[in-house]
């Protein structure tokens, strides 16, 4: 069997303005022809009729996705009144309701009962996973799950404008701060029954997740054009990668709030190989079990760790020209890592 070749493409977090049509593994795809790197990760699916925010990780910063799982995403949503939908968005079957649609006041007072910590049922139509098929895929074929309330936290729920041009189908702009896990399209649905009508989520952007900003992120076509679309030939050439590296923001991009400590080029080199680290400061100020980014001189991360008494236990270490391009180990008993499995 042939050796896989490691993979020669950048290496960090490259910041995506999805626009609305193409789905998160479009995007996926489109990066990883641009950019010549196989393993990309994102950082939560944006469904087709979304945009916004989708940060990728390329390269060996995909060993950092894990980190960002918890990030809280921040939303611009446009809930449609008057009518259900199948998939709970603007993609399905719509269904007029019987009862009357809201007015602002009724809308603006319900708001408050999805504030907090609250359960919400995911849509039908979703990728979970139900005894190993997709809950979509089941709802496709006429069986749709039954899925369980999952517990989840809107940390801002504010109304941002409200028309009512069509008294019998108004349309409210709402701005959505939740935790990971939350469905936005769930949250129209149920507030929709809330004020005794039904609703449907007409247009989602997805403006912050975790500390990555709409406003400070990338389009395709510029994304295109700092490779120079050179790989529509099937080639990514230096001037191409050049391009793509000044895009890009570090591997540890996003994990500002994660404490970090700095090793000597001899300290590095230990924990490459598994061993616990004494570094000289800074160790007592970190708590115990948490993960610490481990830095080189340069401020440039070369892995993750944690404080063990007064020792730094070498978790997932990385090596190469930029500190993250390649793992050489992964525990701290020195066992080495073969390459990451292609996210997206």
């Amino acid at each position: 069997m042939a050796r896989r070749q490691p993979d020669t493409g950048p290496d960090g977090v490259l910041v995506i303005a999805k626009p609305a049509g193409p789905t998160s593994h479009d995007v996926v795809a489109l990066a990883r022809r641009l950019t010549g790197t196989r393993r990309i990760g994102h950082g939560g699916t944006l469904d087709p009729f979304a945009a916004g925010v989708l940060p990728l990780f390329l390269g060996g910063a995909t060993r950092l996705v894990e980190y960002h799982l918890g990030d809280r995403k921040r939303y611009r949503a446009t809930v449609c009144f008057g009518a259900s939908s199948t998939t709970d968005d603007l993609d399905g079957e719509l269904t007029p309701s019987d009862g009357p649609a809201p007015d602002r006041a009724a809308v603006e007072a319900a708001l408050d009962g999805f504030r907090g910590a609250i359960r919400q049922r995911p849509p039908a139509y979703s990728a979970i996973q139900v005894e190993g098929r997709r809950a979509y895929s089941l709802a496709r074929a006429g069986t749709p799950a039954e899925l369980p309330e999952r517990a989840v936290t809107i940390h801002e729920l504010t109304m941002r404008g409200w028309d009512g041009t069509d008294p019998s189908r108004p349309i409210a702009t709402l701005e959505v701060e939740c935790s990971a896990g939350t469905y936005v399209r769930a949250l129209a649905r149920d507030l929709g029954a809330a004020v005794g009508s039904a609703a449907y989520l007409g247009a989602l952007v997805r403006t912050r997740s975790g500390s990555f900003r709409v406003e400070d992120a990338v389009t395709l076509d510029q994304l295109r054009a700092a490779a120079g679309d050179a790989a529509s030939s099937g080639a990514v050439g230096s001037h191409a990668a050049a391009g793509i590296e000044a895009l890009l923001l570090p591997a540890d991009a996003g994990l500002e709030s994660m404490p970090a400590l700095t090793l000597t080029d001899a300290e590095i080199a230990d924990a490459a190989m598994g061993r616990f680290v004494r570094p000289a400061a800074g160790v007592g100020k970190v708590p115990v079990d948490v993960a610490v980014r481990l830095l080189d001189g340069e401020g440039r991360i070369v892995g993750i760790g944690t404080v063990d008494g007064r020792r730094i236990a070498p978790g997932k270490m990385f090596r190469g020209s930029h500190g993250i391009a390649a793992a050489v180990a992964e525990s701290s008993d020195g066992r080495r890592e073969g390459p990451a499995s292609p996210g997206g």
